[in-house]
């Protein structure tokens, strides 16, 4: 027969052990976001997003309407065209710490200059 301060020695262990096995997914699940953007004509939603200092990053880009670009040299993003009905990943890592504006990278009319994704890297 086990003593039932021993049983909640062994609970207090295992209940331990699942919080730390839950700590650690969440860590691994969060250490390379991805962050759905979705492109229309003229704009980003969301308009703004935040990465991290060394931390991967993966956009994936939707557009609903237009064919749609994003760059950034600032912060390694090769020139990439977006098309309606497509997916597409962009993967990078941030170097440094700031507020980048990368702009569409594709003439798509009358708002194009306007159309803009503020990236905030945070250290």
């Amino acid at each position: 027969m086990v003593s039932l301060p021993k049983v909640l020695r062994l609970a207090a262990v295992a209940t331990l052990f699942a919080m730390t096995l839950i700590s650690t997914q969440t860590r691994v699940v969060s250490a390379h976001p991805t962050v759905d953007v979705a492109v229309a004509n003229w704009k980003f939603t969301p308009a703004k997003i935040e990465a991290h200092v060394g931390e991967q990053t993966t956009l994936r880009f939707t557009s609903s309407e237009g064919v749609h670009g994003i760059q950034s040299d600032e912060l390694g993003i090769p020139k990439t065209v977006i098309s309606p009905g497509k997916v597409v990943e962009v993967v990078f890592t941030p170097k440094k710490a700031g507020t980048f504006v990368a702009q569409c990278a594709v003439m798509c009319g009358e708002g194009h200059d306007k159309m803009a994704l503020t990236i905030e890297v945070k250290p």
